[in-house]
């Protein structure tokens, strides 16, 4: 048996590497964001440590065959203008119900007018209101780190082709199908609606942390796709652990490169341990380095939020699936 052979993607495994081509992949990844939070520091410009960076970073160079990879154009720009939005709506309207859905609803419109696959530029939308940043220089801080990104994934795209002699086989699309009907869209607002409500109750603003609402789009709007959406009670605790993890190490070291790295390590292995594809829970892991003085609520906030979406898409997944089943059928 090949080395490490069972260290794989699960999900859309013909787009992603295996064995050691995947250990560089990570290894990769987790260098990137390293660097990312290296410049960050260097230059002061914290806003250049976009979390969901690492989420892209990891789909990128470990699935170069994958959606995200191969729309290098949305992938430098999606999340910029999410960013945006995001500015302009912190900077108008404080914390709550409406601003929140008009973030969200703002960042989907965004991506599906574009058919961009990047999920994760809805977390950049949130992450502003979330954190209280309301800096015109957080737009182009991201601008830096996914730009950069997408000029490495078309390199390393086209050495792994090279590498796994993978010119031949078949590329997955740039987007999955848009998705269609009003349930889904229902069941989604439904959960943030009742999550802000529960962040108001408790006054946790992460239980609805930035990268739970790219975790629940993906579930509500692409049930048959999602990654994870089979195994959803491992969701929980796949975030728990790597929320815990990124704290412990933000405690230990502070807010440095290492942090980065270590944080993206131990992402990774919480993955592939648990066997499950989450890549938002590694920004999970990177958000502390973003926050001001986070503690021991941080990580029991994202087991609170994932807990109740959990819990949600189990009782409506049924009528989405069939729902999406249906949509399907009538398509063929």
């Amino acid at each position: 048996m090949e080395p490490a052979a069972w260290y794989e993607l699960e999900a859309e495994p013909a787009a992603g590497l295996r064995g050691r081509e995947l250990f560089a992949a990570a290894a990769a990844a987790a260098a990137y964001v390293a660097a990312i939070a290296a410049v960050a520091g260097a230059s002061g410009a914290f806003y250049i440590m976009f979390p969901e960076l690492g989420a892209l970073a990891y789909d990128v160079f470990g699935r170069p065959r994958g959606r995200w990879s191969n729309a290098p154009i949305h992938l430098a720009t999606t999340a910029v203008i999410t960013a945006v939005i995001g500015i302009l709506i912190t900077r108008a309207l404080p914390y709550g119900f409406i601003s929140v859905l008009l973030n969200v609803g703002g960042a989907l419109a965004v991506i599906l007018a574009l058919g961009s696959p990047i999920a994760p530029a809805i977390s950049a939308g949130l992450l502003p209101l979330v954190l209280g940043v309301k800096s015109w220089g957080y737009p182009p801080g991201i601008l830096f780190g996914t730009v950069l990104l997408a000029a490495l994934s078309v390199a390393w795209r086209g050495l792994m082709l090279r590498e796994t002699g993978g010119a031949a086989r078949k590329i997955s699309p740039s987007a999955a199908p848009a998705p269609r009907g009003l349930f889904w869209v229902a069941a989604y607002f439904a959960f943030l609606i009742s999550a802000v409500a529960m962040v108001r109750l408790t006054g946790l603003r992460f239980i609805l942390f930035p990268p739970l609402a790219v975790i629940g789009f993906e579930m509500f709007g692409h049930t048959e796709s999602c990654a994870w959406a089979d195994q959803p009670f491992r969701l929980p605790l796949v975030c728990l652990l790597t929320a815990a993890g990124g704290l412990a190490f933000h405690h230990l070291l502070g807010v440095t490169w290492l942090t980065a790295g270590l944080s993206m390590a131990w992402g990774m292995a919480v993955l592939q341990a648990l066997r499950v594809h989450v890549p938002p829970a590694l920004a999970v892991a990177l958000l502390p380095m973003v926050m001001e003085a986070p503690t021991l609520w941080y990580p029991c906030s994202v087991a609170m939020g994932t807990l109740a979406l959990t819990l949600w898409f189990w009782y409506c997944r049924d009528r989405l699936e069939r729902g999406q089943n249906h949509r399907a059928g009538a398509a063929a």
